[in-house]
C-alpha cells in the first residue's frame, strides 16, 4: 500500500509517528546508500553502522526537520557520516579524494551510476599507451606518490608527472564529446592534484 506513496508523502505520514511509512522509506533508500558508502570505505560493517546512523537520526528529527528532497537529504546525510567516520579514524586524503569522486559520480547525474562512470574511465585508460596507463593506473587507481613510482618504474619524478598529466589531457578530450563532461571536469580537477 505505501509503495505508492511518493517520498514526501512518506515524510508526511513519519512526521506523524507513522512507523510503516518509516520502514518503507528505509526499503527504498538503504541499499543504494549502503553501496554509496561501500564504495568508499570497503568495510561493509562499518558502512551497514552509517547507514543505520542516518535512519536513527531521520526519525529521531522526524518532527522537525524539514526536507524537500528525500533523497538527497540522505545521501547528504551518509557522506556526511562517511567524512564523520575519516576525520575521527585520520584516514588519507587519498581516501577523502575517492569519496569525493564517488560523490561528484553519484551526485552530478541522474544518468550515470558509479559502476558506469568508473567502467568508463577503465576503457579510457586501457586506450592510453602502455607506460602511460602503467603510471597513471599506480598513481591515481593504487595512490602511488610519484616518488614511489618513480622508484618502482626507475624513472625520474618528473617523467611520472608528465605521464599523468598526459593521461589526464588524453582522458579528458576524450570525455569533451561526452554529454557528462561536467562530472569528468571535476573528477580531474580532483585527481590532478
Amino acid at each position: 500500500m505505501l509503495k505508492s506513496y511518493s517520498n514526501n508523502e512518506l515524510l508526511e505520514r513519519i512526521a506523524v509517528n507513522d512507523t510503516k511509512a518509516f520502514e518503507e522509506i528505509y526499503q527504498r533508500h538503504a541499499t543504494k546508500m549502503l553501496v554509496y558508502a561501500t564504495n568508499i570505505l570497503n568495510n561493509q560493517m562499518v558502512c551497514e553502522d552509517l547507514v543505520q546512523n542516518v535512519f536513527i537520526d531521520l526519525w529521531k528529527k522526524r518532527n522537525t526537520k524539514k526536507i524537500t528532497n528525500l533523497e538527497a537529504y540522505l545521501f547528504r546525510a551518509v557522506k556526511f557520516q562517511v567524512f564523520n567516520y575519516f576525520r575521527n579514524n585520520k584516514l588519507r586524503d587519498t581516501d577523502l579524494t575517492r569519496l569525493n569522486i564517488v560523490d561528484l559520480s553519484i551526485n552530478a547525474s541522474k544518468k550515470m551510476e558509479f559502476e558506469e562512470l568508473e567502467a568508463t574511465i577503465q576503457t579510457l585508460v586501457q586506450k592510453l599507451p602502455p607506460r602511460c596507463q602503467e603510471i597513471f593506473v599506480l598513481s591515481r587507481f593504487e595512490h602511488k606518490s610519484n616518488k614511489e613510482i618513480a622508484s618502482e618504474l626507475e624513472i625520474s619524478e618528473q617523467a611520472v608527472k608528465n605521464q599523468v598529466s598526459k593521461a589526464l589531457i588524453f582522458l579528458r578530450e576524450n570525455l569533451q564529446k561526452d554529454e557528462y563532461l561536467p562530472i569528468f571536469s571535476l573528477f580531474f580537477g580532483l585527481l590532478a592534484q
